[in-house]
């Protein structure tokens, strides 16, 4: 990592933690959705950025999380277990859809999950008994740590914030050990990562499992976020909302999930003072941003950078005669 990058990512985690000091209430509840959804966004970026594996189903994932959690909360389970119990129960699934992985791949994969997020959505629709339906499920409780209760709006920011601190570390921390390496063979080339005697199988096994659980346990966060949740949070378009925030932010970079998923809360918001037309602008500047931003908001960055350090860099001296050797 070089300087500037991080200079700017001190600034933005000194950013992060003074925000909400200087926001009013829903201030505070969007960026909390930020902290929230860029966790997921950094599963599915796991998922199809680094191991390119083409996955429809994180907003299923998460859905699965949040009702895992709230249901288990409200059986007086404990919330750490509950918690807990959310991003494992989505590694299990997310390992079973990984098989159809070993089968196809890129569209046709995505159509997979895709089927696999409708058959989710219905069941939390039809399904009365277990998730309540259209009614959903609320009065979800916020966690209690030791006496620190996070049932205060910055309180709970502040909780979802160290939690996407412990997940970024770790994701980081795995992508430059053996398995990130590992990941990205997979999505440059299978056949020759098979070849050099790497398990494709396994990684790509894991690649969909861990990414799955990262969903799962942004679900149980967003749960207690807002304390209500129903079958339509978390239908298609959650799923293309968090594909929006990791190709928007940059497919495969480690910063492109959070600045992604910022765009994607904040700029709807903003754009909320044109009322009806918002909608319209907000997809109109992402389709202009796309052929201008292939590789995303951050890869624009990085390429912006690396050209303005090539252009200040001096020319090589040329040898003259008197500084030849003889």
């Amino acid at each position: 990592m070089n300087r500037a990058a991080t200079i700017s990512i001190a600034f933005a985690a000194a950013g992060a933690v003074i925000a909400p000091f200087m926001l009013k209430p829903f201030g505070i509840f969007l960026i909390s959705m930020w902290a929230v959804l860029t966790i997921a966004a950094i599963g599915l970026n796991l998922t199809l950025g680094y191991a390119g594996q083409v996955s429809m189903a994180q907003g299923a994932f998460v859905g699965i999380g949040a009702y895992t959690l709230a249901l288990l909360t409200q059986a007086g389970v404990p919330y750490p277990i509950a918690f807990a119990a959310s991003g494992i129960l989505c590694f299990i699934i997310g390992w079973g859809l990984g098989y159809p992985a070993l089968r196809v791949q890129h569209h046709y994969l995505a159509f997979v999950t895709l089927a696999f997020t409708t058959i989710v959505f219905l069941l939390l629709r039809n399904e009365e008994w277990l998730t309540g339906g259209i009614y959903g499920v609320n009065a979800i409780a916020r966690p209690v740590f030791f006496g620190w209760s996070t049932g205060k709006a910055m309180d709970y920011y502040f909780f979802c914030l160290g939690v996407l601190t412990v997940i970024a570390f770790a994701v980081w921390w795995m992508l430059r050990s053996p398995w990130g390496r590992a990941f990205v063979a997979l999505r440059e080339n299978p056949v020759r990562a098979l070849s050099l005697g790497l398990d494709t199988r396994r990684y790509t096994l894991m690649a969909f499992a861990i990414g799955s659980s990262l969903g799962g346990f942004a679900g149980a966060l967003f749960a207690s976020l807002v304390q209500f949740i129903e079958p339509a949070s978390f239908a298609l378009n959650r799923s293309f909302d968090l594909l929006l925030m990791v190709i928007v932010g940059g497919s495969g970079y480690f910063m492109g999930p959070f600045v992604g998923a910022l765009v994607a809360v904040l700029l709807p918001e903003w754009m909320r003072v044109t009322e009806g037309y918002y909608l319209i602008i907000y997809a109109a500047l992402i389709m202009v941003m796309m052929p201008l931003a292939p590789y995303g908001i951050v890869g624009l960055i990085e390429r912006g950078y690396k050209a303005l350090t090539v252009k200040r860099k001096p020319p090589a001296p040329m040898l003259t005669p008197e500084r030849t050797a003889p």
